[in-house]
């Protein structure tokens, strides 16, 4: 019956892909999990150049963890659709935003995370995606409605960069020009750039909806969403200093997370 439900939910077909993988592929995402997590663990405690090369692997480890479980769980065309749209979309809004300053306010990268593919460093389409994925999959388990899907989907991707944006910037990795508004104790960080997420992530959140939804074991990107929402309240409350942004991330990531992690403990997949 549980199961039926999620069907619904989705509006698709389950996914067959992992009935006929080899043993091990259902391990390969839970080793890239593993690294990301133990990698951003160990952000928190190192500096400088070290913590830079950490902000580089975990978002490679993340992107492996969401490319390997869509391909395994999904199936090649899924998977090739899905990152080849949010990294087009991730480096496409990235430079008109450097070029223009729209959706974000005027900001510079500072070249010390990693090469650039043109204005943009090669990790930030690579984070959009990686993020993406788990967020897709858990608007779904909440909402079939397309326009619901993607306005739920864009507050949930958006609300992290509350997390994440104040963290990059406080390490240098990228700064803004002109301040202008700011969120109450987010002092270095436009509220323009924060609606130019919430804008970017919707359009992005209804693109992606239009792919076939299937049903699959989602364990990964579900300990991945609820790992990077509870460990960066943490950092950003305890390990950052920055409890302002602690409050902020965690209660409007909360809005969705909570709903959806009492969907996936009451209505399991299977």
């Amino acid at each position: 019956m549980l199961a039926n439900m999620s069907v619904r939910f989705y509006g698709g077909p389950h996914s067959d892909r992992g009935k006929g993988a080899p043993r091990w592929s259902n391990y390969v995402p839970w080793v890239f999990a593993g690294i990301t997590i133990l990698g951003q663990i160990i952000w928190i405690l190192v500096q400088g150049d070290v913590r830079a090369f950490f902000t580089i692997l975990t978002v490679v480890t993340f992107f492996l963890t969401s490319v390997t479980h869509a391909y395994f769980r999904r199936g090649l065309s899924w998977t090739l659709s899905f990152f080849s749209i949010t990294l087009v979309y991730g480096w496409c809004i990235e430079a008109l935003g450097t070029a223009t300053s729209f959706p974000f306010g005027p900001y510079t990268y500072s070249g010390t995370i990693g090469p650039s593919l043109g204005p943009v460093p090669i990790i930030i389409p690579l984070a959009w995606s990686m993020m993406a994925y788990p967020v897709l999959l858990a608007v779904q388990r909440l909402v079939s409605a397309p326009m619901a899907t993607a306005f739920i989907g864009g507050w949930l991707l958006a609300s992290w960069d509350l997390f994440l944006d104040p963290m990059m910037v406080g390490e240098g990795y990228w700064t803004w020009q002109n301040i202008g508004w700011v969120l109450p104790g987010i002092p270095d960080i436009p509220l323009q750039n924060f609606l130019g997420w919430l804008l970017g992530s919707i359009g992005l959140m209804y693109a992606l909806n239009l792919l076939p939804r299937k049903v699959a074991k989602d364990h990964v990107p579900n300990t991945m969403l609820i790992w990077i929402y509870f460990s960066n309240i943490l950092a950003a409350a305890v390990f950052l200093g920055t409890p302002a942004v602690a409050i902020w991330g965690g209660v409007c990531m909360g809005l969705v997370m909570i709903p959806w992690m009492w969907r996936i403990w009451s209505q399991p997949q299977w």
